[in-house]
């Protein structure tokens, strides 16, 4: 059985795109999941990435109109300039990694209502009430959200260190663990997929 090490970041556009294809692909090949939400800008520092604010304005031109074409793509919703971003993603990660912990809800349910918060709904996914609204919708005890914040912020900050130690440098981004094999972004999730037959 093959076990996925999945980096996110909760305000990634990209994650969002995702959608609910890796746990798809994952039920398919009878695969698990470890979800691990981590701060991507840090990520982009650790890995010689650029943070969007600082990029040149034709990198900044070109990702909109490919947010677009995916959006249209996968017929769905998309804000291009949503109301709540850039927002702190530290603590709709920290409620991710309590659920994670806890258990008895839809993880993945959680992890997508989130994103989509943030891209679809114009929702600030950085306030309580949002955050608490998500848990609950996802089948988690709202409370969650004021529990364990210390071994969130530990957990948080354990992700980024094995994210670049496992050769990630974006989001989303799949790495097997029997394998090593990494893949970048939702687009690679096919790549992914056809990997999985193999082992």
């Amino acid at each position: 059985m093959a076990h996925i090490d999945y980096y996110f970041g909760t305000q990634s556009p990209w994650t969002y795109l995702a959608g609910d294809r890796l746990e798809e692909i994952a039920a398919r090949h009878a695969a698990t999941i470890t979800y691990k939400p981590l701060d991507l800008l840090q990520l982009f520092d650790r890995t010689g990435g650029i943070r969007p604010a600082n990029r040149h304005a034709s990198r900044m031109e070109y990702r909109i109109q490919e947010l677009r074409r995916w959006a249209d793509h996968l017929q769905m919703p998309l804000n291009l300039k949503p109301a709540f971003w850039p927002v702190n993603p530290a603590p709709s990660s920290y409620a991710v990694i309590a659920a994670q912990k806890t258990g008895g809800g839809d993880l993945a349910g959680l992890v997508q209502s989130f994103v989509r918060a943030c891209w679809a709904e114009e929702k600030n996914i950085a306030d309580d009430e949002v955050i608490r609204a998500c848990l609950s919708a996802a089948g988690f005890d709202p409370a969650l959200a004021d529990s364990g914040l210390f071994i969130g912020a530990q957990v948080y900050e354990r992700n980024l260190e094995e994210a670049v130690e496992a050769g990630a440098f974006g989001a989303p981004f799949y790495v097997v663990r029997e394998t090593g094999e990494r893949f970048w972004g939702q687009d690679r999730l096919d790549f992914l997929d056809r990997h999985l037959t193999k082992i």
